[in-house]
């Protein structure tokens, strides 16, 4: 069963999160609350902390969490200062405390987005015998970048989270943050089934609580961003992403049946 610390994040997250969906969509948040950015993305990090480790044995979670989040902001930090990994671009809102020129919130941010993701795509495992770390570590880069594709547009062009130095065909963002995404999401979900998968079959006690709250998690953040993009006048960035989410909750059900089969 769940501690009552958990339930007390969860509900706290989902308060938070409505509050925040209906201020964001209709673009009232006030100079005085842009901390509460810095909350939202700290809390949904969290939950994906909590994920990993009350699903794994206790030093192994933390050392995931610690990899997810280190990895993560060292790439991020590369990228800020050289742009040879997401492109060449720039923090312009105040998203808290930076270490190496890259807010904290990031390494959050990216422990919620492998958590979902990995949730999303472990069952692809049950339906290969072979190759199975390589293809999952596909399918889940394939799900975390894809979660970008309704981010990042909301983030630059309509809230001007942050802002790059050069174009690119989808959005006037450059191809290379993507790719940047997609290599990340691989090298770090290839880390997980170094150290999770085991002859087919991932380790932990894969408590029920917080795995069925990463499904909830994914698709929150995604239904988010779209409300807020159709809001603004944007249709395709929406599109592509309730397309991609439908299609990856739809596989996550097939391949969990197919294993049962």
């Amino acid at each position: 069963m769940p501690l009552k610390l958990d339930y007390y994040l969860y509900r706290f997250f989902i308060i938070w999160y409505v509050i925040g969906l209906f201020l964001l969509s209709f673009d009232l948040v006030p100079s005085w609350l842009e901390w509460a950015n810095v909350v939202f993305l700290m809390t949904s990090g969290l939950l994906g902390m909590f994920y990993f480790y009350r699903n794994s044995p206790a030093l192994t979670g933390l050392f995931l969490i610690g990899t997810i989040f280190i990895m993560s902001m060292a790439i991020e930090s590369f990228g800020v200062h050289t742009g040879l990994f997401f492109g060449d671009y720039s923090y312009q809102a105040d998203f808290g405390p930076k270490v190496a020129g890259v807010p904290l919130t990031i390494g959050f941010a990216w422990t919620m987005v492998i958590a979902t993701s990995h949730v999303l795509a472990a069952p692809v495992v049950n339906i290969f015998k072979r190759f199975r770390r390589i293809i999952y570590s596909v399918y889940g880069a394939f799900i975390g970048t894809s979660l970008d594709l309704i981010i990042d547009p909301v983030a630059f062009e309509v809230k001007q989270y942050w802002v790059w130095e050069t174009g690119g065909f989808y959005y006037n963002i450059p191809f290379s943050n993507f790719l940047g995404w997609f290599i990340l999401s691989f090298i770090l979900h290839f880390i997980l089934s170094t150290v999770l998968l085991r002859n087919g079959k991932w380790k932990g006690t894969n408590r029920h609580f917080w795995h069925k709250r990463m499904l909830y998690l994914y698709g929150m953040m995604a239904f988010m961003f779209v409300i807020v993009a159709l809001v603004n006048g944007m249709i395709l960035a929406p599109l592509v992403s309730l397309l991609t989410a439908s299609a990856y909750y739809v596989l996550y059900i097939f391949f969990n049946r197919r294993a049962d089969l």
